[in-house]
Protein backbone atom coordinates (compact mmCIF):
# COMPACT_ATOMS: atom_id res chain seq x y z
CA UNK A 1 0.00 0.00 0.00
CA UNK A 2 1.30 3.38 -1.14
CA UNK A 3 1.28 6.24 1.28
CA UNK A 4 1.22 9.98 -0.36
CA UNK A 5 4.56 12.12 0.77
CA UNK A 6 3.71 15.69 -0.28
CA UNK A 7 3.92 14.81 -4.15
CA UNK A 8 5.84 11.16 -3.93
CA UNK A 9 3.78 7.84 -3.58
CA UNK A 10 6.11 5.87 -0.86
CA UNK A 11 5.48 1.78 -0.55
CA UNK A 12 8.16 -0.40 1.05
CA UNK A 13 9.21 -4.05 0.35
CA UNK A 14 11.96 -5.40 2.48
CA UNK A 15 14.63 -2.90 2.68
CA UNK A 16 13.75 -0.94 -0.79
CA UNK A 17 11.81 2.17 -0.40
CA UNK A 18 9.82 1.95 -3.69
CA UNK A 19 9.52 5.89 -4.37
CA UNK A 20 6.98 7.09 -7.58
CA UNK A 21 6.98 10.52 -8.00
CA UNK A 22 3.22 11.17 -8.72
CA UNK A 23 3.43 14.57 -10.87
CA UNK A 24 6.38 15.96 -12.83
CA UNK A 25 8.69 17.75 -10.66
CA UNK A 26 8.94 21.45 -11.70
CA UNK A 27 10.44 24.00 -10.43
CA UNK A 28 7.53 26.08 -9.10
CA UNK A 29 6.93 23.48 -7.22
CA UNK A 30 10.44 23.73 -5.36
CA UNK A 31 8.56 23.73 -1.52
CA UNK A 32 6.48 20.85 -2.22
CA UNK A 33 9.34 18.66 -3.90
CA UNK A 34 11.83 19.99 -0.37
CA UNK A 35 9.20 19.08 1.82
CA UNK A 36 8.59 15.52 0.03
CA UNK A 37 12.95 15.05 -0.01
CA UNK A 38 12.61 15.39 3.84
CA UNK A 39 10.06 12.79 4.16
CA UNK A 40 11.41 10.24 2.25
CA UNK A 41 15.07 10.89 4.03
CA UNK A 42 14.04 10.49 7.11
CA UNK A 43 12.51 7.29 6.07
CA UNK A 44 15.78 6.29 5.51
CA UNK A 45 17.26 7.45 8.44
CA UNK A 46 15.59 4.43 10.85
CA UNK A 47 18.06 1.75 9.79
CA UNK A 48 16.04 -0.21 8.20
CA UNK A 49 15.88 0.82 4.65
CA UNK A 50 19.24 0.64 2.56
CA UNK A 51 17.77 0.66 -1.22
CA UNK A 52 15.79 3.14 -3.00
CA UNK A 53 13.99 2.36 -6.64
CA UNK A 54 12.83 5.78 -8.05
CA UNK A 55 9.81 5.14 -10.29
CA UNK A 56 8.77 8.23 -12.94
CA UNK A 57 5.94 6.28 -15.28
CA UNK A 58 3.94 9.30 -13.88
CA UNK A 59 6.01 11.95 -14.65
CA UNK A 60 8.20 13.49 -18.06
CA UNK A 61 9.93 16.23 -16.07
CA UNK A 62 12.14 17.05 -13.59
CA UNK A 63 14.07 19.83 -12.79
CA UNK A 64 17.26 21.00 -10.66
CA UNK A 65 15.68 20.87 -7.39
CA UNK A 66 14.75 17.34 -8.07
CA UNK A 67 18.23 16.45 -9.51
CA UNK A 68 19.82 17.63 -6.00
CA UNK A 69 17.18 15.67 -4.15
CA UNK A 70 18.30 12.62 -6.29
CA UNK A 71 22.05 13.21 -5.66
CA UNK A 72 21.02 13.51 -1.70
CA UNK A 73 19.27 10.72 -1.30
CA UNK A 74 21.98 8.69 -3.46
CA UNK A 75 24.35 10.14 -0.83
CA UNK A 76 22.01 9.06 2.07
CA UNK A 77 21.54 5.50 -0.01
CA UNK A 78 25.61 4.82 -0.12
CA UNK A 79 25.88 6.07 3.52
CA UNK A 80 24.08 2.45 4.04
CA UNK A 81 25.92 0.40 1.68
CA UNK A 82 22.30 0.56 -0.37
CA UNK A 83 22.01 0.94 -4.07
CA UNK A 84 19.28 3.14 -6.08
CA UNK A 85 18.00 2.91 -9.31
CA UNK A 86 15.51 4.59 -11.69
CA UNK A 87 12.46 3.14 -13.77
CA UNK A 88 9.72 4.36 -16.10
CA UNK A 89 11.86 7.44 -16.49
CA UNK A 90 10.46 9.44 -19.65
CA UNK A 91 13.08 10.03 -22.96
CA UNK A 92 12.91 13.98 -21.91
CA UNK A 93 13.68 13.19 -18.16
CA UNK A 94 16.74 10.75 -19.56
CA UNK A 95 17.61 13.22 -21.73
CA UNK A 96 18.08 15.89 -18.66
CA UNK A 97 20.24 12.81 -16.91
CA UNK A 98 22.23 12.35 -19.87
CA UNK A 99 23.07 16.50 -20.22
CA UNK A 100 23.93 16.83 -16.04
CA UNK A 101 26.15 14.02 -16.87
CA UNK A 102 24.25 11.88 -13.78
CA UNK A 103 22.61 8.93 -15.91
CA UNK A 104 25.90 7.18 -15.54
CA UNK A 105 25.30 6.98 -11.28
CA UNK A 106 22.75 4.95 -11.56
CA UNK A 107 20.78 2.17 -13.12
CA UNK A 108 18.08 3.05 -15.25
CA UNK A 109 15.67 0.43 -15.80
CA UNK A 110 12.74 -0.39 -18.04
CA UNK A 111 10.47 -1.50 -15.06
CA UNK A 112 10.29 -1.76 -11.72
CA UNK A 113 10.86 -5.57 -11.56
CA UNK A 114 14.11 -4.76 -12.88
CA UNK A 115 14.97 -1.53 -10.96
CA UNK A 116 14.42 -3.98 -7.82
CA UNK A 117 16.72 -6.82 -8.98
CA UNK A 118 19.54 -4.28 -9.73
CA UNK A 119 19.10 -2.62 -6.12
CA UNK A 120 18.40 -6.12 -4.37
CA UNK A 121 20.98 -8.39 -6.19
Amino acid sequence: MATDTRGFEVEREGQTLLVTASTDLRELDYPTIEAGARDILHLLGNGTIKNVVLDFHKTDYYGSTALGFFVKLWKRVRECDGRMAFCGVSDHEREILKVTNLDGLWPICSSREEALTAVQG
